[in-house]
């Protein structure tokens, strides 16, 4: 419920008596105060907010994407959706006069079923991801971007369902995550440690638990990933062969502060 406030005559003189213009110094010193109580002032921008549309027709896509200010197109925009969108997505992009670049392809794989998938025989520490994870997956992501994706994976960590295998020392080693719209991603291996069944079991628990959960179970695969896909169709795991997924970038992502 909104509260509103009229400020009569006496209390206005009031308030100007005790008002104080502040100089340059002294408000850099008052911003400096405030910024102790809110600390979220502080936290870096985040690049990679989500914006998720809901459509299956194109021209309610065209519409949305033109007539709209759902995006800012003089800023970096990085845009997931179905393959046969790449035309009528370039004309947008020459319309409002900025370059367009297709990242990635990948396949769409869901399962149905999780009760099927195999029991896990490994001995192995497992454990969810920990926000001081954040730097090494960043640093592994195909598509990392220093300190603009880290806010991102830092949300993924605290928000989303995660596992990983750690070693000896507490350090993980594999790992696998889950995106703001329910997929599972952004797996890996450190290469000293692969071809030991990890990323299947990682698989198999991220998928029970995401079920268990209520969520979907599915993730995509960039179609030149076959190692990727062949393990989920090992598991279980089907292809929806009605839709391609494509990532494309609107503008250039400043690297320099």
């Amino acid at each position: 419920m909104s509260q509103w406030h009229c400020i009569c005559d006496c209390e206005q003189q009031g308030l100007c008596r005790i008002m104080k213009v502040l100089r340059k110094q002294e408000l850099k010193k008052a911003l400096e105060a405030l910024r102790h109580y809110f600390p979220k002032s502080q936290e870096k921008p985040d690049f990679y907010r989500d914006v998720i549309i809901f459509t299956k027709d194109e021209s309610c896509l065209r519409n949305i994407l033109t007539r709209t200010d759902v995006l800012d197109w003089k800023q970096f925009i990085s845009l997931s959706v179905d393959l046969q969108h790449e035309e009528m997505l370039n004309a947008v992009a020459l319309n409002y006069g900025v370059p367009m670049n297709k990242i990635s392809t990948s396949h769409v794989m869901s399962l149905e079923d999780p009760s099927n998938l195999p029991a896990d025989k490994l001995s192995i520490q497992v454990s969810s991801v920990k926000e001081s994870h954040v730097a090494l997956i960043n640093s592994t992501w195909k598509f990392g971007k220093g300190e603009f994706t880290e806010p991102m994976i830092r949300s993924m960590i605290l928000n989303y369902p995660s596992c990983c295998v750690l070693d000896s020392e507490g350090q993980p080693v594999s790992w696998i995550l889950t995106y703001s719209n329910c997929a599972m991603g952004m797996g890996y291996t450190l290469p000293e440690h692969r071809c030991k069944g990890y990323s299947k079991a990682l698989v198999t628990i991220l998928a029970k638990k995401l079920h268990s959960e209520g969520y979907p179970v599915y993730c995509f695969v960039e179609e030149e990933n076959q190692l990727s896909y062949r393990l989920l169709k090992s598991l279980g795991f089907t292809e929806d062969l009605s839709y391609r997924n494509a990532w494309f970038y609107f503008n250039q992502l400043s690297l320099t502060p």
